[in-house]
């Protein structure tokens, strides 16, 4: 395939674009920053995620088969968050292709609490990390209210953080996964191959989430 990776500077986006690359996928790596670069299956552009005509005119004509949104904001954006999320699903939706987003975690169900999300349950998000849960569930929410693109929605686990590829995780759907500790964690290289295997075999959700596989812990 040819994956178009938005953020691709960011920690996810670095780790999405070094897992396409191993596996032999043609590679588009965008950011904001970024100088041009070309190479054997891998382009590097710079490109603004929220300008949607700018988006297109890098995209049309490079023959990307997915989109991947892989961006953050910090401090928390969501204005941004959800304003790049939907400039990246009418891209994706103008084009034909899939899009698959690297959300949050907050976006999730907290475990045995029904509906209640991971964003509004103090067990799993202070007060002060409450802006960044809300933003990744208004980018959920800007997916769901958009009409016709073709979208997958990643959210991680509680704590996402640079570590080791492994290979392995469990995968769930829109409930946050935890270990027999409780704890909620995957390496973003692992997150990584999660984005990958989605790419290349569809599981089908809508909404998912993966977490380490507890032998890994």
């Amino acid at each position: 395939m040819t994956i178009a990776v938005l953020g691709a500077t960011g920690m996810v986006g670095r780790r999405v674009v070094g897992e396409a690359g191993a596996r032999g996928h043609r590679v588009l790596a965008l950011s904001r920053k970024a100088e041009r670069e070309e190479g054997e299956g891998f382009t590097r552009a710079a490109v603004d995620v929220g300008d949607s005509a700018a988006l297109a005119e890098v995209l049309v004509g490079s023959g990307a088969d997915v989109l991947v949104l892989a961006v953050r904001s910090h401090p928390a954006d969501e204005e941004f968050l959800v304003g790049a999320t939907r400039a990246v699903m009418d891209v994706g939706a103008r084009l034909g292709v899939r899009v698959l987003v690297v959300g949050g975690a907050g976006a999730l169900r907290s475990p045995g609490e029904g509906e209640l999300l991971v964003a509004h349950d103090p067990a799993y998000v202070p007060a002060e990390l409450r802006a960044v849960a809300e933003a990744g569930v208004a980018q959920l929410r800007a997916c769901e209210g958009h009409v016709g693109a073709e979208w997958v929605y990643l959210s991680p686990p509680g704590l996402l953080e640079p570590g080791v590829r492994t290979g392995r995780y469990r995968r769930g759907t829109d409930t946050l996964l935890i270990d027999a500790g409780g704890r909620s964690w995957i390496s973003a290289e692992d997150l990584a191959v999660a984005v990958l295997d989605e790419l290349e075999n569809p599981g089908g959700e809508r909404h998912f989430t993966v977490v380490a596989d507890e032998e890994d812990e």
